[in-house]
């Protein structure tokens, strides 16, 4: 598998994830990013009905091909809808000018993947997952993992792996199957260290790459407060306390939560790149200023003495 950047974009902000996104400051966010040394982008047909491979497809074309990484998503088959209105009911800002259809048959695969291809304006990406498969495990299984290795037989593709917001089913894939990579979105934050039980570990064992999204769990790590998202829900008062308190301990140290929940999930050795949402130049730049900054070791250490951090975590 192609290496990752250390630091990916995670491209569903800028196919107006919640909110509209201009073209020109999509464009801007993509050109930040590869300013500050981003070469990882990760999309989904998913992300605003194909907006957001659009707009990825069309910044990326100012930069030479060998010197980025492109990964998109299966399982999801886009098609045309006649239904009208919006599609905010699955958290996107855009015209409902098609439906989703859960599909992780081979044709399903494959047809969901030239699709991409044209809208990405790429004749080949490098890694492709299987998108949230969570109910369609036999399917997924059956069909949708052995047409992705058909594709990589044939050069179709770089590398495949599964996308998912859960461990157990992400470490059946590392375990059962040849897959290059997982991406695991929330579930090894400062907040949520499940990923340390199975998921990292096998990951380790077997050599298989791990992406983390969702470093700030869907908001939460980024700015604590009343109202803040966990999981694309209201926080619940105790993770809001939590989230506070970790906030007063990296003040305390002299840094930020935000640069203490990149830095927790880039440590591992399993992981190859962690991903962030952004949808502006500025979230690009705040971003990379985080990820780029020293957490000192006494933070760390103070997160295990209170129980805040388990003590086999590396950072």
């Amino acid at each position: 598998m192609r290496t990752l950047s250390r630091l990916g974009f995670g491209a569903a902000g800028i196919g107006n994830l919640y909110t509209e996104v201009g073209e020109e400051q999509a464009h801007e966010a993509v050109t930040a990013a590869w300013q500050r040394g981003v070469r990882y982008f990760d999309t989904a047909p998913h992300y605003g009905l194909g907006l957001s491979e659009r707009r990825l497809g069309e910044a990326l074309r100012d930069y030479p091909r060998a010197e980025y990484t492109v990964s998109t998503k299966v399982g999801r088959r886009l098609e045309p809808s006649t239904g009208g209105g919006d599609d905010l009911a699955n958290g996107f800002a855009v015209p409902a000018t098609h439906r989703r259809v859960w599909d992780f048959t081979e044709d399903g695969v494959r047809r969901t993947l030239e699709a991409c291809l044209e809208r990405l304006g790429l004749d080949r990406v490098d890694v492709v997952y299987l998108h949230d498969p969570d109910e369609h495990a036999e399917e997924a299984f059956r069909e949708g993992y052995p047409a992705l290795e058909k594709l990589r037989s044939e050069g179709v593709v770089g590398a495949i792996g599964a996308g998912m917001n859960q461990t157990g089913m992400l470490t059946r894939f590392i375990r059962d199957t040849d897959v290059d990579v997982v991406l695991c979105a929330g579930r090894y934050t400062l907040l949520d260290h499940s990923a340390l039980t199975e998921l990292l570990p096998a990951a380790v064992e077997r050599g298989t790459s791990v992406v983390i999204g969702g470093a700030f769990n869907s908001g939460l790590l980024a700015d604590p407060r009343p109202g803040a998202t966990y999981g694309y829900a209201a926080a619940p008062p105790e993770l809001l306390d939590r989230a506070l308190h970790l906030r007063s301990v990296a003040d305390r140290h002299g840094t930020t939560l935000r640069a203490a929940a990149l830095a927790f999930c880039a440590v591992h050795p399993a992981v190859a790149s962690v991903l962030v949402g952004v949808r502006s130049a500025a979230e690009v730049h705040d971003c990379a200023d985080q990820f780029e900054a020293t957490v000192p070791p006494a933070f760390w250490q103070e997160l295990r003495d209170t129980g805040l951090l388990p003590a086999e975590e590396p950072s």
